[in-house]
């Protein structure tokens, strides 16, 4: 199968060959990865890629460059756990360490001033049948942005975007926040779909949390954040509301564009434990290829229990699952 590489990755490549700085080299790596087409054809690439990534980590984390910058620290990447991984970020005192004491077993300082938290901070929280992880990370603010920050917001999946409903520069704040990635080369966006619009940058899917929701009880604050980020899907959250922590874990899971699938042997009942996750609009095939790819090339037709489904519906490889479908493999 061929690659069919976009024109954006061979720019990315240029800039990547002619790149000496180690931690620069490894955001451009990081950046050919993610913009590469993900197919068996380029399988070997992603193999190959991958390894020059982990090799120029170690580098990094080996001492730092000969002009003396920065040594990175495990701060700089986040190995990735669960079903997906959101990053949350915001101003100080917006209350991101509640949301991660709330939703996870993790135990971050919870404090009334600002600048409490130093360092990032993960934690795993449960979604129905997935687990799902969450970072804390220290405030943005014109005082303060830690450097590392740029190399966690890159690497996670979904961006969290805090916004602290009990300040009176909240839009302020926020403004702030978005101008300094945008200086970063970090672009939030509601939605990122298709080519990369400049391969130079990195756009990341945001959520706006409207947090402290016990502060905008007529929802003002809200409808301004709505019309300074038309199109943002938003989250309202309290820590004192458990509903509005569920629609939190709600949004965070749809935002991923994942699916669960759950397996059953013949004659037996659904093991929902350790559900198969794919992407929306996966097929059968897709599903089979996650258990091994032996196993879907052996694999003969499926049946299917789910809704607006006959219950043991017999499919064939390329049809397509939606969440929640239980599929018996038959080979």
């Amino acid at each position: 199968m061929p690659a069919n590489l976009p024109p954006q990755y061979y720019e990315l490549e240029r800039e990547f060959r002619a790149e000496k700085d180690p931690r620069e080299k490894l955001r451009l790596a990081q950046e050919l990865l993610r913009t590469m087409p993900k197919h068996k054809g380029t399988s070997h690439l992603q193999a190959d890629m991958k390894t020059k990534i982990a090799k120029l980590r170690r580098e990094i984390e080996g001492g730092g460059s000969k002009h003396g910058s920065r040594q990175a620290t495990a701060r700089d990447f986040i190995e990735k756990e669960g079903a997906g991984q959101a990053i949350l970020i915001g101003p100080p005192n917006s209350g991101k360490s509640s949301l991660l004491d709330s939703l996870t077993a993790a135990k971050p300082l919870v404090a009334d001033f600002p600048y409490s938290t130093r360092e990032p901070l993960t934690g795993m929280m449960m979604f129905e049948t997935v687990q799902l992880q969450l970072i804390d990370t220290p405030p943005i603010s014109s005082e303060l942005y830690e450097n590392y920050m740029s190399g966690l917001i890159r690497n996670t999946d979904i961006v969290i975007l805090v916004c602290d409903l009990e300040a009176a520069s909240m839009l302020d704040d926020i403004k702030y926040i978005v101008s300094k990635l945008e200086e970063k080369r970090i672009i939030l966006q509601p939605e990122v779909i298709g080519e990369l619009e400049d391969p130079r940058f990195c756009y990341k899917k945001t959520i706006l949390c409207a947090h402290k929701t016990y502060e905008d009880e007529d929802g003002v604050k809200r409808k301004k954040l709505s019309e300074m980020f038309p199109g943002y899907p938003m989250v309202s959250t309290s820590i004192i509301d458990d509903d509005s922590l569920d629609a939190f874990r709600k949004c965070f899971f749809d935002a991923l564009d994942i699916i669960r699938v759950y397996t059953k042997s013949i004659g037996k009942e659904a093991d929902y434990k350790d559900p198969i996750i794919v992407p929306v609009g996966s097929t059968i095939e897709d599903a089979a290829l996650v258990l091994h790819k032996d196993f879907a090339s052996k694999l003969k037709f499926a049946k299917i229990w789910g809704q607006g489904k006959f219950d043991g519906q017999r499919v064939q490889s390329d049809f397509v699952l939606q969440d929640g479908d239980i599929i018996e493999f038959h080979i």
